[in-house]
């Protein structure tokens, strides 16, 4: 799970990524991007699903905590601190 402070935001869109993601509010408030359309999570376990090969940005509108799963595993994949 992630901690997301008011403001907070991708500064640049995720591209070709090559696994499904789920994305599911644990609290706050938090905006998903996505080509053509914005998804607003602002109940708890409001989540968002997308495919393999789509772009994504996101933005916390207010302290948020979310739990983000994809798959397949990539071996050897690993999240730079703060990142």
């Amino acid at each position: 799970m992630g901690g997301s402070s008011p403001g907070d935001e991708r500064a640049e869109w995720v591209r070709g990524e090559v696994r499904t993601a789920l994305l599911v509010l644990i609290s706050g408030r938090f905006r998903v991007e996505l080509p053509g359309r914005s998804v607003l999570l602002e109940r708890q376990g409001d989540y968002v699903v997308w495919g393999r090969g789509v772009d994504h940005s996101w933005y916390a509108e207010e302290e948020s905590v979310v739990l983000t799963v994809r798959w397949p595993s990539v071996p050897g994949y690993a999240v730079a601190a703060g990142g």
